[in-house]
């Protein structure tokens, strides 16, 4: 799949994994409708793209809300007519064990916005992929795949997000429209600082080492497009991560205790 004068919509571009992608996607000529809700960093995303001779549009979107994920298809498609790719990368994480939480109402925070954003977009969006016959990527996590401590939260909507793409594969065998589900590990971004703690706020530092382990934003965008470029239905990053799906089946007790002293050793407070 060639991107060139394609239209491609990507939620969450206003920092890390986003603005990388569409930085990497104006290189190659795409039409992009960028989407986040912090308007200045949209801004920022667009200045790093506007070195290549993609078109580019930013759209203040917040895809807890229906409305906004309508507005920002809608404005996709008076702008350039057609949309050929939607990527669901919009994400919050969530740090801490579940019997610490003090704001219970952080778990539908992250689903809103993991999960339900990467519905209400796909929902308006899938009638001009199929008309298109196009692509829609879900950028998930191996979290998708296998429960993780002190991220009960962000767990469940990255399985939620990865049952929904599965289904809706199946669902549009027929239609041309392929479904790509990226699952990335630890990865170098902000995520983990912007993450919310059992009080519902924002950590502000990672409690993880981000030293160890984390792969390149450089090298998670470069496999994602090249997930893209072939039309895949499944991208995942590391080899522990396409491990633990088939570990799981036999040995699933051992991967618990894996995935628990992998969080302790890279995180600090440990």
């Amino acid at each position: 799949m060639s991107f060139a004068n394609k239209t491609i919509v990507l939620t969450g571009a206003s920092a890390g994994i986003g603005r990388t992608l569409a930085i990497s996607l104006a290189q190659q000529d795409a039409n992009l409708v960028l989407a986040a809700r912090n308007q200045e960093a949209l801004e920022q995303t667009i200045t790093g793209c506007k070195n290549y001779p993609a078109k580019v549009i930013a759209v203040s979107t917040d895809v807890t809300q229906v409305e906004g994920c309508q507005h920002l298809i809608e404005t996709a498609i008076a702008t350039f007519g057609r949309i050929d790719v939607l990527i669901n990368n919009a994400g919050i994480g969530m740090l801490t064990r579940f019997d610490e939480v003090t704001d219970i109402s952080i778990f539908e925070q992250v689903m809103q916005v993991n999960y339900l954003g990467a519905v209400y977009c796909t929902h308006y969006a899938l009638p001009y992929l199929k008309a298109n016959r196009g692509l829609l990527v879900a950028v998930s996590s191996i979290c998708g795949k296998t429960g993780v401590p002190t991220r009960t939260g962000y767990v469940a909507s990255k399985h939620a997000m990865q049952g929904f793409f599965d289904t809706l594969r199946i669902e549009l065998h027929s239609t041309g429209v392929d479904v790509l589900v990226v699952s990335p590990g630890f990865v170098a971004t902000d995520i983990r600082q912007r993450a919310l703690g059992a009080d519902g706020k924002p950590l502000g530092k990672s409690p993880r080492d981000e030293t160890q382990g984390n792969m390149s934003v450089d090298e998670c965008v470069r496999q994602i497009i090249w997930a893209m470029e072939r039309r895949k239905r499944e991208h995942i990053m590391t080899l522990k991560g396409k491990a633990i799906p088939w570990a799981k089946l036999i040995v699933p007790g051992f991967v618990d205790r894996i995935v628990a002293a992998t969080i302790r050793k890279t995180t600090s407070t440990q």
